[in-house]
């Protein structure tokens, strides 16, 4: 079901990208309930990048970014969440919205899973 609304999404709204964005974020969230977490990653990097690569809130970015942090740790791509979260999401969570914010210090708490969860 959340396929076709994807789908659909593509086709009649094009236009609407963060709506696009948001469909695709529910089938990487349902593909990784079902345990299919290589499929999971790849929205999940596409998601992310695309969140970039629009700019705006930092809260959404941060939020693709930690959903991305998350699906690389499942992976065991302990090197690669490191880096996303330590290199790019940190600096940006610190810089847009301080060090007080619950985003900012769930983005610590990740970078902190990563680091304990690296054999």
């Amino acid at each position: 079901v959340l396929e076709a609304h994807l789908a659909l999404m593509r086709r009649y709204w094009s236009h609407d990208e963060r709506g696009i964005l948001t469909a695709q974020t529910n089938v990487a969230s349902c593909l990784g309930d079902l345990g299919r977490h290589d499929e999971a990653l790849v929205l999940k990097r596409e998601i992310y990048a695309r969140r970039v690569a629009m700019g705006g809130a930092a809260d959404r970015i941060l939020l693709a970014g930690g959903n991305l942090s998350s699906a690389l740790i499942t992976a065991g791509r302990f090197a690669e969440a490191k880096t996303l979260l330590r290199d790019e999401m940190l600096p940006m969570a610190r810089q847009s919205l301080g060090p007080t914010h619950g985003l900012y210090m769930d983005t610590e708490e990740w970078l902190g899973q990563a680091l304990c969860m690296d054999p």
